[in-house]
């Protein structure tokens, strides 16, 4: 069942950021929170690692004006449940997805990714449920032949790794702001709305350092993907791309431009891993364009 709930949220929620009604949908495991604003044709939000749908706050006004905008948040994340004997896992997040989507009935719908949303979304793109695409600085495929990224990925999964995310809660306080182009982009006001949900260590090992590890140990999920990735190119797509992202750099992009040769491409050269928050109207433009 779900219930609308027009302004109540946890104090430390900006309502001026974010000022739209808060849904509720069942999924296995628990809630998701979603936003659902808009009529018309839908557009899917997925969002990746350590965020949620407020990422997507200037994306939902664009889109929400002229079409339907579905923007949930993964179980463990933003305003959603977060059950202890859930798997945080990339497969299970697309597993629940897919249940959200049926849930809130979107047959066939566009969708835009971004980071881990990669290949928690593109699973329905495979499927033949999605009707135009939108790529931000994301991936679909194992890491095996990418050392950098394997390398990086190995550390994360490793005992330092996951002190550093429990204890210096690193996803979000070390990584977020060196992932962005220019770290004054990162405002506290703003850095506060990712903060907020992650307060709790337990969580952060619960549910972000259980993505980390996914980076390397969730690679047959990724190489089954991938395995299947040339039928994307039916689908109309974009790519926007952050070109100073200390994550995906422009290899990343390059491949995707291989595997996808007729997607139209924006890169953003002052922008880093989050182009639609250091050019907000730009990315939010360009992706309403795309869907409309």
């Amino acid at each position: 069942m779900d219930s609308r709930i027009a302004t109540i949220g946890p104090a430390w929620l900006d309502r001026h950021e974010y000022p739209f009604a808060s849904k509720w949908a069942a999924v296995s495991g628990g809630r998701l929170h979603y936003v659902d604003e808009g009529s018309g044709s839908p557009t899917l939000l997925v969002h990746g690692t350590p965020t949620w749908s407020f990422e997507y706050r200037h994306v939902i006004r664009a889109v929400s004006d002229s079409n339907r905008c579905v923007a949930p948040d993964h179980l463990g994340f933003g305003l959603s449940d977060r059950p202890r004997a859930a798997s945080y896992a990339p497969e299970a997040h697309a597993d629940r997805l897919r249940e959200f989507v049926n849930a809130v009935g979107l047959d066939r719908f566009a969708m835009v990714v971004h980071d881990f949303g990669g290949p928690i979304g593109l699973p329905l793109a495979l499927e033949g449920r999605v009707t135009r695409l939108v790529i931000l600085n994301s991936w679909m495929w194992p890491f095996d032949d990418d050392r950098e990224m394997a390398n990086r990925a190995r550390f994360a999964a490793g005992a330092m790794g996951r002190w550093m995310y429990r204890h210096l809660n690193a996803s979000l306080r070390l990584i977020m702001p060196s992932a962005y182009g220019r770290r004054a982009n990162l405002t506290k006001a703003i850095h506060r709305q990712y903060l907020e949900p992650f307060r709790d260590r337990d969580a952060r090992v619960l549910v972000l350092w259980a993505l980390a590890r996914a980076l390397l140990g969730s690679s047959a999920f990724y190489r089954d993907l991938y395995a299947h990735a040339e039928r994307l190119r039916a689908i109309p797509t974009k790519i926007i791309w952050g070109m100073k992202d200390s994550a995906f750099r422009p290899y990343q992009l390059e491949r995707w431009r291989k595997l996808l040769p007729e997607a139209t491409v924006l890169t953003l050269e002052h922008a880093g891993h989050w182009p639609h928050e250091e050019a907000p109207a730009e990315v939010a433009e360009a992706i309403a364009s795309f869907v409309a």
